[in-house]
């Protein structure tokens, strides 16, 4: 009995009561008649195994290895090849539904999180090696390959593709946030060395940068709808295919470590390399913290000082030019303790204490998580930018050793946090901020090559400004007007 009402005020409220329950389950019926009908039609697209509900699956494709949370898809599909991803597409246009796309799931910002729900394609079964043109220098690919699965198929031909983010990552993925790592000062970013894609739009078009089978060298055609897509993560279209530059493997390498008595001893070291023209193939930068870290998680015995990583790469005869002029300058600049490598196992045992910079940071702090920050300055800021963020840590008793690509100004503070505890998350999120516009105040970036994602929409606001960023918004618009790509990456939610 309804308490309270007149039996005609009961009677009218029940029948109030009624209809909204038939409302209500009417709306229900139509949403899962919806739902039964896009993944029946997603089923003739990919097949049954081709389409999953399953929490585990979506958990999985719901995060990458930043600290963001877990936002799961309400569906995962894995299409075989492109006209299933452009069909796959149709479908999600068709039934207003986001997409985001998923390669390795390596990224660092965020970028796969579903944060209003979707599908997320899962482009893994697309693990193709196509088109290698051994005299051209060049090879096309699907985005289920890897950085190590291409250079293994390649072993053999004399060739290797040196962009190496650290990860294992997707080819295509790494495409789409535009990576780069260790070998940009000698071979460049993604953006150098991304010839062609394919993409499938919004609305399931198919497009090709620079036309369908198309690998010039170089070229003035039109606008470059290539550097359009690399870096755009996905809010844009779903990278398809990537054809990519390859190189010669070295005839041969050397590796070299040397400490320093400051951060700007070495930083200065690495520029007077660069403006002596030495081919430089990577040089690394070790604050104290992270050589510390690494000695004690290696069993390293490396000074526990500012230290250089480096690696030279071409003939035998300009490699000994090479190494005595760096040898000469690092010197010069109080650097001691040099230690060379020439066969692989040596260079591979003296790299080890940069390759393993990420666990030895986790291992300062069993238990806990890592974030890797990303920022890039002018080299002539570097030390400046050093120095003030590891005042910056020392303050506010934060943890993170500091690794970085010292020939291009890129750096990463390696943040070791207690992801149970709040307010250490939160000190860890006030840092970022302050160190990214520390970067941008010294004239640099917030993101060398990690992208924007979700943590730094605020940020390119403030680096590129309104104007930039309405240019952005209308590029988005046009190519993706009802936001079904990757939504809320990059550009920041309009307001209603």
């Amino acid at each position: 009995m309804l308490l309270g009402l007149t039996p005609g005020r009961q009677l009218r409220s029940l029948r109030h009561c009624l209809l909204q329950c038939r409302n209500i389950t009417s709306r229900t019926s139509a949403r899962s008649a919806a739902l039964d009908s896009v993944l029946s039609a997603f089923r003739s697209v990919c097949g049954e195994d081709g389409v999953s509900l399953g929490d585990t699956v979506r958990e999985q494709h719901g995060k990458d290895e930043s600290v963001h949370r877990c936002c799961p898809p309400d569906v995962v599909v894995f299409p075989r090849c492109v006209e299933e991803v452009s069909a796959l597409a149709k479908v999600c246009h068709n039934h207003h539904l986001p997409i985001i796309p998923f390669g390795t799931g390596t990224g660092l910002e965020g970028g796969v999180s579903a944060v209003k729900g979707g599908v997320c394609f899962s482009l893994r079964n697309m693990d193709q090696i196509l088109d290698l043109h051994q005299e051209d220098f060049d090879v096309t690919v699907e985005p289920g390959v890897t950085r190590k699965a291409l250079n293994a198929y390649l072993r053999d031909t004399g060739l290797w593709f040196p962009v190496d983010p650290g990860a294992d990552a997707s080819l295509c993925g790494m495409a789409a946030t535009s990576a780069s790592g260790t070998n940009a000062v000698r071979y460049g970013t993604m953006r150098e060395n991304v010839i062609n894609l394919e993409v499938v739009l919004a609305d399931g078009t198919i497009i090709h940068t620079t036309g369908k089978g198309r690998r010039p060298r170089k070229t003035s055609a039109g606008y470059n709808l290539t550097n359009l897509f690399v870096g755009s993560e996905g809010t844009l279209g779903i990278i398809t295919k990537t054809t990519l530059r390859l190189y010669g493997i070295p005839e041969a390498m050397v590796s070299a470590v040397c400490s320093f008595p400051s951060v700007q001893a070495a930083v200065d070291s690495t520029v007077q390399i660069l403006q002596a023209g030495v081919p430089i193939a990577r040089i690394e930068f070790l604050d104290d913290v992270m050589i510390d870290a690494c000695n004690r998680f290696s069993s390293l015995s490396y000074p526990v000082t500012p230290t250089l990583f480096l690696e030279f790469h071409g003939s035998e005869r300009s490699l000994e030019e090479q190494v005595n002029t760096a040898e000469d300058i690092t010197h010069n600049n109080g650097g001691s303790d040099f230690q060379w490598a020439r066969d692989a196992e040596t260079r591979s045992r003296l790299w080890k204490a940069r390759h393993d910079a990420w666990y030895a940071a986790l291992a300062l702090r069993p238990g806990c998580k890592a974030y890797s920050t990303d920022v890039c300055v002018p080299l002539s800021r570097l030390p400046q930018i050093i120095v003030e963020t590891k005042e910056d840590l020392i303050e506010n008793r934060l943890t993170g050793p500091i690794a970085g690509h010292v020939g291009d100004g890129n750096f990463h503070c390696l943040m070791v946090v207690d992801p149970k505890d709040p307010e250490e998350l939160h000190s860890v999120h006030l840092f970022t901020e302050r160190l990214a516009r520390r970067a941008l105040a010294m004239d640099g970036t917030c993101t060398g090559e990690h992208g924007v994602g979700l943590g730094k929409r605020a940020l390119l606001c403030e680096e590129v400004g309104p104007m930039a960023i309405q240019v952005m918004q209308g590029l988005k618009d046009a190519l993706d007007p009802n936001n079904l790509m990757n939504p809320g990456k990059i550009l920041q939610p309009r307001e209603a």
